[in-house]
């Protein structure tokens, strides 16, 4: 999966857990709670919809790996190659 591909499935799961936030504009390097209304469950939600949408296991240790629309992506990129 390229990282174009990756950066729309985040996307697409954000507006999933938090539909009234505007996503056309996130900035990349910016984390996310600083650009959006998220806690703690949102981020759960966003770790536990990348397990069942793309089995891809996110170790709690790594948690800080998705802080950022960059971050995630750079994270994500190995670990989703088999994705379509």
């Amino acid at each position: 999966m390229t990282a174009e591909k990756i950066r729309e499935v985040i996307i697409d799961i954000l507006s999933d857990i938090a539909p009234d936030e505007e996503l056309g504009d996130l900035k990349d390097e910016v984390p996310f709670r600083d650009q959006l209304e998220l806690d703690s469950m949102d981020f759960l939600d966003i770790v536990m919809e990348l397990r069942k949408r793309y089995r891809v296991q996110v170790p709690e240790e790594d948690y800080g790996e998705l802080t950022s629309m960059q971050s995630t992506v750079t994270y994500l990129e190995p670990k989703m190659q088999e994705c379509q």
